[in-house]
């Protein structure tokens, strides 16, 4: 999977196999409904953007959300299966939450997305560990599967669909900063990477109306949003036609179209997939200020070989083409970041040495780094041995890790002196006297306080730096 992650904070300790472990949960809601739904929601934005649909399809079955795991009725845990660790701690927090049920014996516990669709009914029959299992696709029939458990019955519904993107739903904006918000565009991944699970647990690829999106992020505005992040495995992929064929819409075309919804509305997307992304999605971004210049570019290996293995579709002179490209058209103050993988099988430490090379010619913003881990029912699971021992991807992550924590702080060093438009998100997390927000290169940058609240742009200019985080002084 190419890596959809929230937290830019842990750029500068923290691996993506932690990352993919990253919780949040459902916040205190009160319209007045008579039952509580407690969702946790683990791993990549898709989840967490996917938890914002659950939470509006039961909005109008008659629950509320709550932050309260003691307080709830139904517990959802939206799930991730790109990592064995996290579906490790998946099943430790089901056991902790299946403690209540001796205080609450009508507490209803399901898992939802990826892991849910992966594993199916054996939640259910052999682990006993859920009373409801709902794939990706199956949302619509949560309130259904709901009453089904309520008369004593187990229930699920894993059913990948060819349609579903869930286009007509408003999400409820969980865990909301009020300033930014994700907009799904499309929905599964048909590129078959070896490593990957995705394909088998989100389905094929399809994507949204794009008068649905423009609508969305409208919505979004008027509620006094700034911020946008356009979601999709492989956004670049996007492509919809009308009904009658009279209109085509590529995902260039749908970049302008949300760019043109508001000047002061901050537009960003991910993720891109290097054998799509065009010159014309490039010269796009060029075109207008508001659409950031920053780019998630997974490249997960440095060696052609080893691309090949994992059927990535392009080698490593593609990809930097595609960089080279980026450069050429953006500049080289655009932000680029990665995802990598220590230890594919059969890698030899030369071919990793090809991946620590091309971080240098890159020069990365950051990256989210973590060693190869197999995942069942993948093609690299049946058709290759995971010959590379733990002690030796640990090792070869290690220095992953080292290369780009050295790369983030020399391009981190660059701003020095440099003034960036940044968009307040709130208080910094060690001051309340400092504000916290993002550049367009969707860096950290702390500044002190002064006059400007949540949602203002500020004027920063930078005057030190660490690893992860941008410091600087509001420009009046």
């Amino acid at each position: 999977m190419d890596t959809l992650l929230t937290d830019i904070d842990f750029i500068d300790n923290r691996s993506a196999e932690q990352a993919a472990c990253e919780t949040k949960v459902s916040p205190e809601t009160s319209t007045g409904n008579t039952r509580k739904l407690y969702i946790e929601s683990y791993g990549c934005q898709m989840n967490f953007s996917d938890s914002e649909i659950v939470s509006s399809i039961l909005l109008k079955e008659g629950f509320d959300t709550t932050s309260d795991l003691n307080k709830a009725d139904v517990v959802f845990l939206n799930t991730c299966s790109i990592r064995e660790k996290a579906e490790q701690t998946v099943r430790m927090r089901l056991s902790q939450i299946n403690s209540l049920k001796k205080t609450n014996p009508e507490l209803i516990v399901g898992v939802l997305g990826c892991m849910a669709e992966r594993l199916k009914s054996k939640f259910l029959e052999e682990e006993k560990l859920v009373d409801l299992v709902v794939g990706p696709d199956a949302y619509r029939d949560l309130p259904n599967l709901i009453s089904k458990v309520d008369d004593g019955d187990k229930a699920v519904n894993v059913l990948l669909s060819r349609e579903e993107t869930y286009a007509d739903i408003t999400p409820i904006r969980l865990n909301s900063n009020g300033v930014s918000a994700f907009i799904s565009i499309m929905r599964g991944c048909d590129n078959m990477c070896s490593f990957c699970v995705v394909p088998f647990t989100r389905g094929r690829e399809r994507s949204r109306d794009p008068h649905s999106i423009l609508a969305e992020a409208q919505d979004l505005v008027a509620k006094g949003y700034k911020e946008v992040t356009l979601l999709g495995q492989n956004v670049d992929s996007y492509k919809w036609t009308s009904e009658d064929g009279k209109e085509y819409v590529n995902f260039a075309g749908l970049l302008e179209r949300v760019a043109l919804v508001s000047p002061d509305l901050r537009v960003r997307f991910s993720t891109s997939h290097p054998k799509d992304i065009t010159d014309e999605v490039l010269y796009t971004i060029k075109k207008y200020e508001n659409i950031c210049k920053y780019i998630h570019l997974p490249v997960q290996s440095g060696n052609s070989r080893v691309l090949e293995l994992m059927n990535r579709t392009y080698d490593r002179d593609w990809y930097v083409n595609r960089v080279d490209a980026i450069r050429r058209i953006l500049g080289e103050d655009c932000g680029i970041s990665s995802d990598m993988i220590a230890g594919f099988c059969t890698e030899t430490d030369e071919e990793h040495q090809d991946t620590l090379s091309l971080m240098d010619y890159v020069q990365y913003d950051y990256s989210y780094m973590f060693f190869y881990s197999e995942r069942p029912g993948t093609l690299a699971a049946r058709k290759f041995e995971d010959d590379i021992p733990l002690e030796v991807k640990k090792r070869r992550l290690q220095e992953i890790i080292d290369k780009q924590r050295e790369i983030s702080y020399k391009r981190n060093l660059l701003t020095i002196g440099q003034v960036h438009k940044v968009l307040v998100e709130g208080p910094s997390k060690k001051s309340e006297e400092q504000l916290s927000g993002r550049n367009d290169q969707n860096k950290v940058v702390v500044f002190p306080k002064g006059n400007f609240k949540k949602g203002d742009y500020a004027n920063v200019r930078i005057t030190s730096c660490s690893v992860g985080t941008l410091i600087g002084e509001p420009v009046l």
